[in-house]
């Protein structure tokens, strides 16, 4: 896509024509890893920060992040430093900001903005595994639920009158199902909404303070989501601390920043443990010793960085590690997963069919 430079227009002015830089939808991490390539890309050319985000609004057909980045050109205009401006807008998280103003201290920003796009390519990347990995179980589970619903609903109802003249000689799965399948057709209105307010209530419930601790605690402690929780928030946080360390960004600021990060309470917590750590002089180093998630051979390899003087890349190298075992880790979950949910799948149907066909067998024979 051509970036024009030339074309000088106000802050605020709309091109008659432009490319489709970005979508219609509210900015999110593609948008803001697209703005970031692109500012890189000018800026390593020699163009003027002011100039860059002029060209960069010409051509954005997003409205809200038109509306940013001509509140940028306007912050800039005024004297206001770039990272000062980038703060004032929630798209950009304060990993964002102080990585920013870093490199605005020491004249490496467009190298800075590389890397944090190299950072939202890596957090795409993670968060679309973990779709592909929960993706394909759970449509598994919504096409058994449909079946088994679609059968109680709509043939279920078809053999009740037939199967009442041997109602004791049932099968216990028979006579369930056919209660199941009365309740259903006769009060599915009630079913609907009694399900509809459990799930409600289960939504208002899990935004309460005391549930989500509970909920991070769990994720972090049962055995399968352990494994997989841990490595993401590790992956996440030793990404944020390596970048952030490598360019310059303070210790205490970088933890702050890694808060927002991590949205777990115990991790949340395991930060706070560490900026007290860092503010008593003891060390980043010493903090992770004492974290029962932290594997052995990170610690070591932190203490190891700390005392090298190479934590940033230390850390930065720890999370590339992580980022591709956690792939490979939930690659063979979803395989695992697969053969498992079909064996439910099966068991259901085949329960179903079971409960509808021996009734048949015995209705023939007393025929005969």
């Amino acid at each position: 896509m051509p970036i024009e430079l030339d074309s000088p227009i106000a802050a605020t002015a709309r091109p008659a024509v432009a490319p489709r830089l970005f979508g219609a939808r509210a900015p999110g991490l593609r948008e803001r890893a697209m703005f970031t390539e692109r500012l890189a890309l000018l800026l390593e050319t020699g163009v003027p920060l002011h100039a860059a985000l002029q060209s960069l609004l010409e051509q954005t057909d997003h409205a809200q992040l038109r509306a940013m980045i001509a509140a940028m050109c306007d912050d800039i205009l005024a004297g206001e430093r770039f990272s000062t401006a980038l703060a004032r807008h929630p798209l950009f998280p304060s990993t964002y900001v102080n990585l920013i103003a870093a490199s605005e201290a020491g004249g490496f920003m467009a190298e800075v903005l590389v890397q944090l796009v190299e950072m939202d390519e890596k957090e795409e990347r993670l968060r679309s595994t973990l779709v592909s990995a929960l993706s394909y179980p759970l449509i598994l589970l919504a096409f058994s639920f449909g079946v088994v619903l679609f059968i109680l609903v709509s043939v279920f109802p078809k053999f009740a009158t037939m199967f009442a003249q041997i109602h004791d000689q049932l099968p216990w799965t028979t006579r369930g199902l056919m209660v199941v399948s009365r309740v259903l057709t006769e009060h599915g209105a009630i079913v609907a909404a009694a399900v509809a307010a459990l799930v409600g209530g289960g939504w208002m419930l899990a935004r309460h303070p005391d549930v989500r601790v509970a909920v991070d605690r769990a994720k972090l402690r049962l055995p399968v989501l352990r494994d997989i929780f841990a490595r993401i928030y590790l992956t996440r946080l030793l990404r944020v601390m390596g970048i952030s360390l490598e360019r310059g960004v303070t210790i205490l600021a970088t933890l702050e920043a890694c808060r927002a990060v991590v949205p777990n309470a115990d991790i949340q917590r395991f930060i706070r443990d560490l900026e007290t750590d860092v503010t008593e002089g003891k060390g980043i180093a010493a903090g992770f010793q004492h974290n029962g998630f932290i594997p052995v051979a990170v610690r070591q390899m932190i203490a190891t960085g700390e005392e090298t003087g190479t934590l940033g890349r230390v850390m930065s190298r720890i999370s590339d590690s992580y980022d591709r075992e956690l792939t490979r880790h939930l690659a063979r979950l979803s395989k695992m997963a697969e053969p498992v949910m079909l064996l439910v799948m099966g068991v259901l149907v085949g329960t179903i069919v079971s409960s509808l066909i021996l009734p048949i067998f015995k209705l023939s024979r007393s025929v005969h």
